[in-house]
This record gives C-alpha cells, structure tokens and sequence, in this order.
C-alpha cells in the first residue's frame, strides 16, 4: 500500500531541505520577513485575532478557527487539520494557515499568467515534455513574485506567536486536495525543518509555486478539474520528533473491510516507510484487539533534528526486531481512528506520529480507493449482488434512473455507487436457500458465483441460520408449473400490448399534477404485468433451456455458453 502513503504528512515531509534564515539567497525575504517584527501582540480592533493568532484581511487564520467546511480558504489540508484539531482526545501540531485569498493576491500579480494558463488547459496530459517545461515557467514566474508586505507581516506575526525560531513544517494545502474522490496526495510540495522568518516565508512561496508541478498539473488534466478554480493554501505547523510515525487505515485496504483497522509503523519519521527505506510493522486491529501482526526488522530510521535537518541513523541492532509499537499503543491508536472516522462520516487515511507515549496526529484525507456499501442500520456483515451486473448493465446509473427503476420492483433494493443491490445476506446464511441461490447466480454470472462461494469460506463473516425449509423466490411469490404451450406466450404478449394501448389513449388527457400521479398509477401496472406469475414462470423456463444447452453443447462440442 506504499503508493497510497505518496505525499503523506508522516513521511514526505521530509522531503523538504532543511533551510535557515542564513540560507536564504534572495534578499527580498529578509527585508519581509522584518515586516512584522515590531508588531508584536495584534489589535484585535485592527487586524483581528482567531485562536490565537493575527489574521490581516484573512490571509491567516489559526487551525483552531479553521473546520472542513472551509476546503475554498485553506485547502483540504488545512481543512482537515482544523477539523481534527475540534475533536476531543485528538492532538494536532499547532499552527496557522495562509489561506487562498493570499495565492489570488500572488497569482493577480503574475506576469502573462492567464495567457499561460490557457496553454496549459489545452496540453495533452500524455505530453509529458510541454507539460514539463510550462508549468515549470509557471513556478519560477510565482517564486519570483515578492510578498507584500503587510502578508509578510501577517505571517511573521504568527510565527511571532507560536515562536520564530521554533522548527516548523511548511505544507502545501490545495483546494484540490484530500476530497472524497480525489486526493491529490504528494503532488504539491511540503518542507520540513525550517526555521526562521525568511526561511518560512520562502518555502510558502514554494508551496504556492507547487501547485504547478508536473505531477499535479497532469492529474488535474486527467481527472476534468479547471486550472483556473484550484487554488493554494498553505498550512505552517511547529515540527514534532517522533519515537515513531506511520499511517492508520480505519478500513483494511487491502480487503476493504470496514470493522478492521490496518496501522504501518515505522521507526522515527515516516518518511523511512514513504521512501522504501525500511518494511513498516503491520497491524490489524478488530473489535479493540490486535488480530494479527506482523513485525519487520528495521535497520535504519530517519530523525529530524531540532537545529533542522534530517538524517538516516542506524537502529541499534537490539531493537531491529522489536515492535516499533506496543499491542496497547496500536489499540489506542485504532480507538483514536474511530474517533476521527466518526468525525468525518467516512474511512480515514491518517498519518500519525508517536512523542511521549501520545499520538499526534498530522493529517487524515478519505480513504478514495473504497466503494460505497449502503446503509444497513446495523453493524453486521452484510453481502449484496448487483443488479446492474446481472442485466449486463454495469456502469452507473442516473438519480431518476435509479428512482425510477425503485418504483418497479416488488421490494426496495440498496443503492450505492449509482448502482442497485439485493441484500442476499439471510439467503446464504439459511442452508434451505443458500444452494439455490449459489446456483442460480452462479448460472447467470460465473464470477459472482465464484465470489459468493468465497465470502461464504471466510469463517464467521456470516452468522449461519438454522434451517427454516425451502425459501421463496428473491423475488416475488413462486410461480405454479407452466403448460408447454406456445399459445401462452402469444396471449402473454397481447396483453401487454393491450396495456400499452390503453396508457398511450389516456395519458393523453393529462397534463399537469393529473399527469404525475397518472404515471404513478400505471406503474402499479407495469408492475402487475412484470410480475404475473405466468409471465415470470416463461422467462425462467426460457432461462432454463439456455442453461440446459449451454452444457449439452459443452459437452458435445465442447463450446462454453454456446446458447448466451
């Protein structure tokens, strides 16, 4: 799963070098980074204080005045870490936001930047060398622009507040970033270790030039989302030196379930885990107990120092084998995960640290990878079968599709992902029906045969019923034995023509609120002709010899679903 860790606040932080004040070439940051040192405390009458710390036309903001409704003013970093930083139990690292009204400022005064931009909305995203080479003019062109100077001092201020000359991490936030279908995860550039004035206010411009990186352009191009209307925040948090750090998945990503939390840890930073460094320890937590572990020999982690900097170092060789977690701390850990998961209503990607003996927490994004499952109501296992896919119809559906089609059915299915499902859950935990159902569905649909047979060998993933005797239909009541006689398909067929008839004569007559409710009436007889008992027993029977053929072909020519 390292792919889905690339960019993760734990590890790729560190890609950042570590910069101090006298590292600095450019002047222009020094004499801004001076802008707001006589401030000091701010006036609350004139220039407004949120958490804390001083804000100057809302160019700043403090993460504690800062929650995920606010992705368009600080991006979806900062969004998250203002949500996070809400939760009781949930520690984050303090700091502030340069929010997006800031990177307008910067981009409004960017030379030829719209011409530039509408050569890049028009790039190829497989041209990787144009887009190379223009977005790398679109970065320096942004890095080139000086801060103005009461933005400078709003910054400057805030630091002021938290401590100058503390260790920060600078991190790139965009309004693009960490949503529910998209993640954008380390296609903007993030700084560790930086400290002084000077310093951070470089590496925010930085951050701001990131959003035109080669890798985040070419997603933006792919995924349909306008150059124009993504915007860069930038989010400046005091620096945390973990005993250990890693990610926390509040559903496995491997098998998608939801009940059992998945931790990666690694020694020091994460970003010995991010880079391929080391193979982090993996835990499995369900039900607040560990339910499997495996732990890796780390030789080597990576430290940031507190002057700045960071470093790889070797593990000493007694603790190569050793658990970068306890048992008890990777509990804690999956209760802390549930917390936040309950937060933001959705699975969790989230990247942690360990200082103390206490989690601080640096990020959490939707986990984008998981398919939505519908609401059940209740916290079992539930198995369902798509209906889309057994009418070879397996992309989405429309709203009004999907309202449409729950109209004609006989009982309500689930929706989710725009697609329709049955709950077949009781069906395969009653012996009375669960042979049938395997073979009727595996008749039509190999594959979900298959995969049924597979959910049903995972031990206790279904509650096993006792046997009630033979169950009904899926849908429906049983049909009576049908005649071999040709004529009824005949009659069968003129009746729904007579049906049509008789809708298409009234519906003419109507218009208005007499036309809906028109229209949800002859539904109730639509219904009635899809589910007449006979016309139901004459598609299974024509189902039936399709099934019969397919093996008698098979076996007398050896042709699979000749008959399909």
């Amino acid at each position: 799963m390292r792919a889905a860790r690339l960019g993760g606040a734990a590890g790729r932080l560190v890609r950042g070098k570590a910069t101090r004040d006298e590292d600095v070439p450019n002047t222009r940051f020094d004499r801004a980074g001076g802008a707001g040192d006589s401030i000091g405390q701010c006036s609350a009458t004139e220039h407004g204080c949120l958490g804390g710390i001083a804000v100057s036309e809302q160019h700043v903001l403090g993460l504690q005045e800062v929650d995920e409704m606010q992705v368009a003013v600080v991006g979806g970093k900062g969004a998250h870490l203002g949500g996070l930083s809400r939760i009781d139990g949930v520690r984050v690292p303090a700091g502030f936001c340069v929010t997006t009204d800031a990177f307008r400022r910067i981009m409004a005064e960017a030379p030829s930047i719209d011409d530039r931009l509408d050569q890049l909305s028009r790039l190829n995203p497989d041209d990787r060398e144009a887009i190379r080479t223009l977005s790398a003019e679109i970065r320096r062109t942004i890095e080139g622009i000086a801060i103005p100077g009461d933005l400078a001092a709003a910054i400057t201020r805030a630091l002021a507040q938290l401590g100058e000359q503390a260790v920060y991490a600078v991190r790139s936030s965009a309004t693009a970033e960490d949503l529910p279908t998209a993640s954008f995860a380390g296609q903007q550039d993030t700084y560790l270790n930086v400290v002084g004035p000077a310093a951070i206010l470089q590496h925010v411009s930085r951050c701001w030039a990131s959003l035109f990186t080669e890798r985040a352009v070419t997603y933006r191009l792919r995924n349909g989302f306008d150059h124009r209307k993504v915007h860069m925040a930038v989010v400046v948090q005091q620096m945390v030196f973990p005993q250990a750090a890693g990610i926390l998945f509040t559903a496995d990503p491997v098998t998608f379930n939801r009940k059992v939390a998945s931790v990666e840890a690694s020694f020091g930073l994460g970003e010995a885990l991010v880079s391929g460094l080391v193979n982090p320890d993996v835990y499995k937590v369900r039900d607040g107990e560990v339910v499997t572990k495996a732990i890796a020999a780390q030789q080597r982690a990576v430290h940031a120092s507190p002057a700045g900097g960071t470093q790889e170092q070797a593990i000493d060789p007694q603790r190569q084998e050793q658990p970068a977690l306890t048992d008890a701390q990777v509990v804690r850990l999956a209760r802390l995960g549930r917390r936040i998961e309950a937060h933001f209503g959705r699975p969790q990607d989230i990247e942690w640290c360990l200082v103390d003996d206490g989690f601080q927490i640096v990020q959490s994004r939707p986990i984008t990878t998981l398919f939505p499952i519908p609401e059940s109501g209740d916290r079992e296992n539930h198995v369902y079968v798509s209906v889309g896919h057994q009418q070879m119809m397996t992309d989405p559906m429309k709203p009004l599709g999907l309202s449409f089609w729950q109209m004609t059915t006989p009982a309500p299915m689930a929706e989710a992902g725009g697609r329709l499902f049955v709950d077949v859950t009781q069906r395969l935990a009653s012996p009375a029906s669960r042979a049938g159902l395997l073979e009727a569905l595996g008749r039509s649909d190999p594959l979900t045969g298959d995969a049924l047979q597979t959910i049903l060998e995972r031990d206790g993933f279904i509650r096993p019923l006792p046997d009630e005797g033979p169950p009904g239909p899926l849908f429906g009541g049983a049909p009576a034995p049908i005649e071999t006689d040709p004529a009824i398909v005949t009659e069968l067929i003129g009746r729904s023509q007579a049906s049509i008839a008789a809708s298409e004569r009234d519906i003419r007559t109507k218009s208005g609120e007499a036309l809906l409710d028109f229209i949800q009436a002859d539904i109730q007889e639509l219904k009635r002709i899809l589910f007449d008992p006979q016309s139901h027993q004459v598609f299974m029977s024509a189902m039936e010899a399709t099934w019969w053929l397919n093996e008698q072909l098979q076996a007398w020519l050896g042709e699979k679903n000749a008959a399909d």
